[in-house]
């Protein structure tokens, strides 16, 4: 994992970069190199609070090594990451909680101090050391949210998360699959435990920082 800095808009914002190189397959829900498929990097970019550009995608592309990737955004400070492991699962979260909510709001509900563009303030980002089924990799994704929430109802947020939360993981492309990602599965529990240790401690020492 790579921290860098740049300055955008009179801003210092930090950028954390993995380069796995060939030989990974991920599920991401980010906008760069969303879906199922191989991939090569991931890139966690902290962007401004206000952030108002039209083409996020695009951005992200400029921001990342070339290749196939994945790109999240998110006005937390990425250099105040977390992580948690457990049996060779490694997790990292950026946490910022500054408009928590609940998934399940009422109709036309809108939280406020949203930006235009409605970047992730918790991004997690998940490697387990087995190859997974789709199925399971879809799981997977299932176990990431459902640790993050008790992580955050556990720390006393009132909500299972922010309106625009991103999570990738990242499998090893060959050797036999596990067919299971749920928090009961051998490699499910362990990612429900790595999620919660990053996400919690990240929620337990948020403080707002210049709002991010």
């Amino acid at each position: 994992m790579k921290l860098s800095y740049r300055t955008e808009e009179g801003e210092r914002l930090g950028a954390l970069l993995w380069e796995f190189g060939p030989g990974w397959r991920m599920i991401s829900s980010a906008m760069l190199g969303g879906g199922i498929g191989p991939r090569s990097w991931v890139l966690n970019a902290q962007v401004t609070a206000g952030y108002s550009r039209m083409d996020p995608v695009d951005h992200l592309i400029g921001l990342g090594p070339g290749g196939e990737g994945v790109g999240m955004m998110t006005a937390a400070s990425v250099d105040r990451y977390t992580t948690g492991s457990d049996g060779g699962v490694e997790a990292v979260a950026t946490v910022g909680l500054r408009v928590p909510t609940w998934a399940a709001a009422h109709p036309g509900h809108v939280d406020p101090e949203l930006a235009p563009m409605r970047v992730g303030t918790i991004n997690i980002l998940v490697t387990v050391p087995v190859p997974m089924t789709d199925a399971a990799l879809v799981n997977a994704v299932m176990t990431v949210t459902e640790a993050k929430t008790q992580a955050l109802v556990e720390a006393g947020f009132p909500g299972t998360g922010t309106a625009s939360d991103a999570v990738c993981v990242a499998v090893p492309l060959s050797g036999p699959e596990e067919i299971f990602g749920g928090p009961r599965s051998p490699y499910g529990a362990r990612i429900a435990r790595a999620v919660h240790a990053a996400v919690r401690q990240g929620a337990l020492s948020w403080r707002p920082r210049d709002g991010k």
